[in-house]
């Protein structure tokens, strides 16, 4: 089904940049999860990724749908396995194993408020963080907390990618503040 949306809609790439050789915190909301793994493959070709997903059922469901884009998981969340996620994430990208994407604002919201997580990865790893943002022109929303995002078929879908965001020399509130914005810059 996802495939199938991706293939029945034009679209138009935003992509600010390249990614530097060094791993990346890549920084997408949670409504937004659906077609983030087509964004990666376009913007990172031949790079490997983990994704930090939630040791809930429904993140389960999430885990096995990722695998069939290749990309990894690193199960934990803000309400179970914090601790454990965060270091693994933070040892994936300081050994230099590869990227690790994230929602800031899941997996249970508040929807579009960032969590600490991000930043903590940022400072501890001196990595930069790149956002993945789409618009679809048709699309409809779920009424979950998140108002997830699924686009209709024979529309456009506008798939954006920011430059490197560096955050190690900002204090936590500054950070948020900044990530905040960009990543609110193409949101629905």
């Amino acid at each position: 089904m996802i495939h199938l949306i991706y293939f029945f809609n034009k679209k138009r790439w935003h992509i600010e940049g390249e990614l530097p050789d060094s791993p990346v915190i890549v920084a997408f909301w949670h409504a937004e999860l659906l077609l983030a793994p087509f964004i990666y493959k376009r913007v990172a070709p031949g790079r490997s990724v983990d994704v930090m997903i939630s040791e809930h059922f429904d993140g389960e469901i999430i885990a096995r749908t990722m695998r069939f884009f290749g990309i990894g998981a690193i199960r934990g969340s803000s309400s179970k396995g914090a601790a454990k996620a965060l270091i693994q994430a933070i040892r994936r990208i300081k050994q230099r194993e590869g990227d690790v994407a994230i929602t800031p604002d899941g997996p249970k919201g508040p929807r579009h408020e960032l969590s600490d997580g991000i930043v903590a990865m940022a400072r501890k790893t001196g990595a930069p963080i790149v956002i993945f943002n789409y618009r679809p022109s048709r699309f409809k929303q779920a009424k979950s907390w998140d108002r997830f995002l699924i686009p209709l078929p024979f529309g456009t879908i506008d798939f954006f990618c920011s430059g490197p965001i560096y955050i190690c020399d900002m204090d936590i509130d500054e950070a948020k503040r900044v990530i905040g914005e960009r990543m609110s810059e193409h949101a629905i």
